[in-house]
């Protein structure tokens, strides 16, 4: 098998530790009943960290896909101080059991959202002004991934300085710092995410499988809705039910070949959903993927 599947935290709401609908025991075991070979880490803390987490994912039979920190790659006296939480989760991941190399957490890297932007996600409104020194700090930050053992991607994300197709080429071209394609935020963000993962295949180290609608998005746009506000208004659909389809996906990662986690993500709200219903998407998005052939 050279594609494993995995769920994440933010399908559930959760974005912080201590504020969650399931207690992280009962996420695992809940994702492990799903089908779900692996789960993202989200904030950190919220699944343990050390000998505790280590257990929890035995008991599911679990694996870490990895896990997502933002730093302030466009300011250098922030992405220095946010180095202290990168260190903190590269020693959560660093201490989670691998049995593949090939499936070892991934540092899912990103920036903090832009205020332009996230009122307006999808626009790739302004941009980087100093792209060489928000490159050379992104750069020493998979470096220093590296030295820890683990092969860091970086995730463009609506709301954020790299949104476009444009802006992930030239974070390919100015670093060797691999990529997460995911596919809801580069489709809502005006790119074409199959012609991407081909073109991308060689640095595409990790894969986010989303899906939603362009209409709703220019629809919650012209509303007035910020980033979190299309995610509550169900910006990012059950596998299936918006405009990207599931098994053309996993038609072009068998054809490039792709090795690696494919994390299901359907961002969800951190609150106003009721749990049962959560699940429940995340129990249909796992049999939407059996049936593509993951």
């Amino acid at each position: 098998m050279t594609i494993r599947v995995a769920n994440a935290p933010v399908n559930f709401g959760i974005y912080q530790p201590d504020s969650a609908p399931f207690t992280a025991p009962e996420l695992l075991a809940a994702l492990a009943d799903a089908g779900y070979a692996g789960v993202d880490s989200g904030p950190i803390g919220y699944l343990d960290t050390g000998d505790t987490l280590r257990a929890r994912l035995a008991e599911t039979s679990l694996h870490l896909a990895g896990g997502w920190v933002d730093l302030r790659f466009t300011d250098e006296d922030g992405w220095s101080e946010d180095l202290a939480g990168l260190d903190a989760a590269l020693d959560v991941f660093t201490a989670a059991e691998v049995d593949d190399p090939r499936f070892a957490p991934r540092p899912t890297l990103s920036l903090p959202a832009d205020p332009e932007r996230f009122a307006r996600p999808g626009l790739a409104l302004g941009g980087i002004e100093d792209w060489h020194g928000f490159a050379r700090r992104l750069q020493a930050t998979a470096d220093r991934c590296r030295d820890r053992g683990l092969e860091a991607v970086y995730h463009h994300h609506l709301g954020t300085l790299v949104e476009s197709e444009a802006e992930v080429d030239r974070v390919l071209d100015s670093t060797d710092v691999s990529l997460c394609l995911d596919t809801g935020h580069l489709y809502l963000a005006g790119g074409e995410p199959l012609a991407a993962l081909r073109r991308w295949a060689p640095r595409v180290k990790q894969v986010h499988i989303k899906d939603g609608s362009r209409a709703l998005t220019e629809r919650s746009r012209d509303a007035g809705l910020d980033f979190d506000r299309l995610v509550a208004a169900g910006g990012f659909s059950v596998l299936g039910e918006g405009d990207l389809a599931p098994a053309e996906t996993v038609a072009v990662l068998r054809e490039i070949g792709y090795t690696g986690w494919v994390v299901v993500e359907q961002d969800a709200p951190a609150t106003g959903r009721a749990p049962a219903a959560l699940l429940a998407d995340q129990r249909t998005n796992r049999e939407v993927l059996r049936k593509a052939g993951l």
